[in-house]
């Protein structure tokens, strides 16, 4: 039930709800494999059976992204091809972005087989949509196509043969989801995550603490990828600036690199997810505050990291690592008793310092790339605290917070457009 003091208004306010119950949800393992995979197994449902052929075209953005990340449940293997086949012969299509969470060793194997006998095609499609995935399947002269836009679980067609038997395209209106997305600003966002009732969002949250401080440990305990996390703590010590950035990069560590442990998304990103949360949980317990207080932190750092890759767009060359990055020193200057004026500052800071990261795919040096936004994020926080902020015309700063996130969408979204094909070339051209 909402506070009734809350200035925000009843439709905001169920958006807001609404946006975190949908963007929040429990993934294994990177999401853009897990889409291939959930793609593939929805075509296959329909099908019936074993395709003799398959053939998935995809956005640049996709392969990207799917490339050089280990699928998970796999034994380490990559690739486009794999995901597919993972959700072709043994993805459960009913579990969303768990997939394939429930695969073992008796299935893997099926899988490689079905891979040894089966021609799988791959193909770069060239579409609007940063985020499309085609899946279609061939058996004699049956054919059955499904298709994702926009959102990672969001099939919007499946045909079998001529036959349309699901259709729903979004509005241009709305956003992932169905949802009103431009409803989105920053006030409103630091009110509903200060006033709001928690009832409706407190499993969310503590699934979120759980998820994140599990994957994080685990990271930081075994040897996965380049390290990052360990080597922070190795090399710069153990105060709570080290300790989170390290924290945040062991949880990229483990999930980039074979980890089965699920993570909670945002804006359909494990990273982003991770990097929304694991400074916020730092710092709440470093500053030994109330519960409340840390789940009103994370609320609004996730919601401040969706309302900055809603402008953006689901896949982009922009890394959204920094935005989510950026979300948490806000969160964390929140949790320093911080008002809406200084949360807003905060958020300014951290855009104008490390925006330009790029996105060249999910792989193991993500959490690098996590470790300097966290710090982008911890200094932005630090800085306003000690007053001194960029202002207006500083670069991409804008007049006020609302416009340095449109500054921010309209690089990530239209600016970086070629930056996102020479990307792509540079990871294909050798192969």
């Amino acid at each position: 039930m909402r506070n009734e003091d809350l200035s925000v208004d009843n439709m905001t306010y169920q958006t807001y709800l609404d946006i975190i119950k949908k963007e929040l949800v429990p993934s294994m393992g990177c999401t853009e494999p897990n889409a291939i995979a959930f793609c593939a197994a929805k075509a296959r449902s329909v099908l019936n059976q074993l395709p003799e052929r398959v053939l998935i075209e995809a956005s640049g953005n996709i392969i990207k992204n799917v490339k050089s990340v280990i699928v998970p449940n796999t034994k380490g293997m990559k690739g486009i091809e794999v995901a597919a086949a993972m959700g072709i012969v043994a993805g459960d299509d009913k579990k969303g972005l768990e997939v394939i969470s429930h695969v073992d060793s008796q299935m893997l194997e099926e899988v490689k087989t079905f891979m040894k006998n089966v021609r799988i095609e791959v193909k770069n499609i060239d579409s609007d949509l940063p985020l499309d995935i085609r899946v279609t399947l061939f058996f004699s002269h049956d054919v059955v196509s499904a298709r994702i836009i926009n959102n990672h679980t969001h099939i919007v067609m499946i045909k079998h043969n001529d036959d349309i038997i699901f259709d729903d395209v979004y509005s241009g209106e709305t956003g992932p989801h169905g949802l009103n997305y431009s409803l989105l600003n920053m006030k409103d966002i630091f009110e509903f995550a200060d006033q709001s009732d928690l009832t409706e969002l407190e499993d969310i949250l503590t699934t979120q603490i759980n998820h994140s401080t599990t994957i994080s440990n685990e990271g930081l305990a075994h040897d996965y990828g380049a390290n990052i996390g360990q080597t922070i703590l190795k090399m710069y010590g153990n105060d709570i600036r080290n300790r989170t950035k390290a924290k945040t990069a062991a949880g990229s560590d483990a999930r980039m690199n074979g980890s089965e442990l699920p993570v909670i998304i945002n804006s359909g990103s494990g990273n982003q997810g991770l990097t929304a949360s694991l400074p916020v949980i730092e710092f709440a317990e470093e500053l030994q505050v109330s519960k409340e207080k840390l789940f009103r932190a994370l609320i609004l750092s996730n919601l401040i990291a969706i309302y900055q890759k809603s402008q953006i767009g689901s896949l982009s060359a922009f890394c959204g690592a920094v935005t989510a990055g950026a979300a948490a020193g806000a969160a964390i200057t929140y949790l320093k008793g911080g008002t809406y004026e200084d949360v807003a500052h905060t958020l300014n800071n951290g855009l104008a310092i490390a925006s330009g990261i790029i996105c060249d795919g999910a792989k193991a040096s993500c959490a690098a790339k996590i470790a300097i936004s966290v710090d982008a994020g911890i200094l932005a926080s630090d800085m306003h605290l000690n007053g001194k902020d960029f202002y207006a015309g500083d670069g991409i700063v804008g007049v006020d917070v609302d416009q340095t996130i449109k500054n921010i969408g309209q690089l990530g979204r239209e600016g970086m457009k070629e930056t996102d094909k020479e990307i792509l070339y540079l990871m294909t051209c050798f192969e």
